[in-house]
C-alpha cells in the first residue's frame, strides 16, 4: 500500500492512527457497503461532503455514515442563504481526490471543516485517507486539531 497525502499529514503531526483497506466496488462508494467492509459500525464511518454556499463558498461537511447532511442547519450557521453539495465532476480539481475518496486531511486547498459533533461519542472514527479502498481511524480530537473543524449537529 502507497502512503497517502492523509496519512503523511498525520505523521508529520505525530498523531497516531490505523489503516483499514477494503475491496472498492465502483459502482457502491457507499458509508454502508465501506462500514461493512471494515467491520465498523456507520455512525463511526464519517463521510466527507464538499459543499459551497452562495456567501461564504466552499467547506468540507464531514457527518456520519448513516445520515444526509442537513443544508438549511449548516447554511444558518455558516451565514449563507443557499447550501449545494459540489458536482461530482468538480470534485477532484477542487479537493485533490475523487468521490469516494475525498477527505479533509491533506486536500488541495484547506477549506473550513464541519464535523457532526457525534464524533466525539466515539473512541475513533473513520474516514477516508484520500483513496478509494482505504480509510483512516483516528481519535476524534486528533481530527479537529489538524483540521480546525467547527463541531454541530451537521447530519439528521
Amino acid at each position: 500500500m502507497t502512503k497517502t497525502h492523509a496519512m503523511r499529514l498525520l505523521e508529520s503531526k505525530g498523531m497516531p492512527f490505523e489503516i483499514r483497506e477494503y475491496d472498492v466496488e465502483p459502482d457502491d462508494l457507499s458509508a454502508e457497503t465501506v462500514a461493512r467492509k471494515i467491520a465498523i459500525p456507520i455512525e463511526q464511518v464519517f463521510k466527507t461532503l464538499l459543499i459551497r454556499g452562495d456567501r461564504n463558498g466552499l467547506c468540507f461537511a464531514v457527518i456520519p455514515g448513516n445520515t444526509e447532511l442537513d443544508l438549511k442547519t449548516v447554511a444558518k450557521s455558516t451565514g449563507d442563504r443557499k447550501i449545494d453539495l459540489v458536482t461530482v465532476k468538480e470534485l477532484q480539481s477542487l479537493t485533490g481526490y475523487v468521490r469516494g475518496g475525498v477527505t479533509a486531511l491533506a486536500a488541495k486547498k484547506n477549506f473550513p471543516v464541519l464535523l457532526d459533533e457525534t464524533a466525539e461519542l466515539f473512541d475513533l472514527i473513520s474516514v477516508s485517507a484520500g483513496q478509494r479502498g482505504i480509510q483512516i481511524l483516528l481519535k476524534p480530537q486528533d481530527y479537529v486539531r489538524v483540521t480546525d473543524a467547527k463541531l454541530g449537529m451537521w447530519g439528521r
